[in-house]
C-alpha cells in the first residue's frame, strides 16, 4: 500500500511545483528545513551516489527518482499543517 502511495505521489511531481514554491517562501518554516532540504538536494547533484549506473537507461534513473523522492518526503514532512491542507499532502507519502 505505501509503495502504491509513493508511485502516485512520484505521477504528482509537477502538482508539487506549487507547493515547493509556497514551502520555499513561507514564514512559518524555519530557515534551518529550507537550508536542510537544500542542502539534500545538493549534496545529491554534487554526489550522486548511483546503485545502478545511469547507462543502464531505463534502470539506471530508477535510484535518481528514488533519492528525488526520499528528498520531497523529506521536505512533506517538514512543511506546516497549514501547507499540507491547502495542498492535500500527506506525509505518510
Amino acid at each position: 500500500m505505501k509503495f502504491w502511495r509513493r508511485v502516485k505521489f512520484l505521477f504528482q511531481f509537477r502538482k508539487s511545483i506549487p507547493f515547493l514554491v509556497s514551502f520555499f517562501r513561507s514564514r512559518e518554516v524555519k530557515g534551518v528545513k529550507k537550508g536542510g532540504a537544500v542542502l539534500l538536494a545538493f549534496l545529491y547533484i554534487l554526489f550522486p551516489w548511483d546503485l545502478i549506473p545511469d547507462f543502464l537507461v531505463l534502470f539506471g534513473i530508477i535510484d535518481d527518482v528514488a533519492v528525488l523522492t526520499f528528498i520531497l518526503q523529506q521536505i512533506v514532512k517538514m512543511a506546516p499543517e497549514s501547507l499540507k491542507e491547502e495542498y492535500k499532502l500527506e506525509d505518510e507519502v
